[in-house]
């Protein structure tokens, strides 16, 4: 599990810092070591440290590395739109490759599991050229798909897969997060999305009325994660 991961969605708010939590607790039971950045983050709240964003805290509560806020979190933006907007509210120029710089500064420590967790969908803009897409591609991540289920998720699913194929970047796993208790034919659309995605499921989660990271890891397999004998080793 040596090799990195960027965590993607279908839209936002669809559970991909759940996700990667739960992932991240998962690898941590199995005696791996884990860290994550979420490199680019639009929605975060001032506090006496600083601007603070909930979801990169998450991520810094769960990892077994002693990583600063401003390691996980390096770009914070205040408002809670898409990040080409609050940067330009901010008056701060985003790049790709910028934030590239910052996860490569992790990248290089070798931690058995490493999360990139981006923001939004695959094509959100971080300015008018680039989208968080080219910030996988700069660094040529095999991609998790958190797939929100609900109404409509089957054309959002299958569309983000197909851009994450035309940017050649493999997908190393999907998972369903079911966001819709109600949701009718759940269990058809998932499978139609695991007929459709040429990737393992890596679990399904519930709805969760306590959506934590180890509520959510009981319902992952990361074993098609995990390098062979990696967790044998530990």
């Amino acid at each position: 599990m040596s090799t990195p991961f960027f965590v993607t969605g279908t839209d936002t708010d669809v559970g991909k810092t759940l996700v990667s939590t739960a992932i991240l607790y998962a690898a941590a039971q199995q005696g791996l070591t884990t860290a994550a950045i979420k490199p680019l983050a639009a929605g975060c709240e001032q506090t006496p440290q600083g601007l603070r964003n909930d979801d990169a805290l998450q991520l810094q509560q769960v990892i077994t590395a002693p990583l600063s806020y401003e390691q996980i979190n390096p770009v914070a933006l205040e408002s809670a739109v898409s990040p080409h907007i609050a940067a330009h509210q901010a008056g701060k120029r985003l790049t790709a490759e910028r934030l590239a710089g910052y996860c490569r500064a992790l990248t290089l420590q070798k931690y058995d599991c490493l999360i990139v967790e981006g923001a939004g969908g695959w094509r959100v803009p971080i300015n008018h050229r680039e989208t968080l897409a080219d910030l996988a591609r700069l660094l040529s991540l095999p991609v998790i798909v958190v797939v929100g289920v609900r109404l409509g998720c089957l054309n959002h699913a299958l569309l983000t897969c197909e851009a994450i194929a035309r940017d050649r970047l493999p997908i190393a796993g999907w998972v369903a997060n079911q966001l819709d208790p109600a949701m009718a034919a759940y269990d058809d659309n998932v499978a139609t999305l695991t007929q459709a995605i040429d990737a393992p499921c890596l679990g399904e989660i519930p709805f969760l009325a306590q959506p934590t990271a180890a509520n959510a890891a009981a319902y992952l397999d990361i074993a098609p994660l995990i390098s062979p004998g990696k967790a044998a080793s530990t």
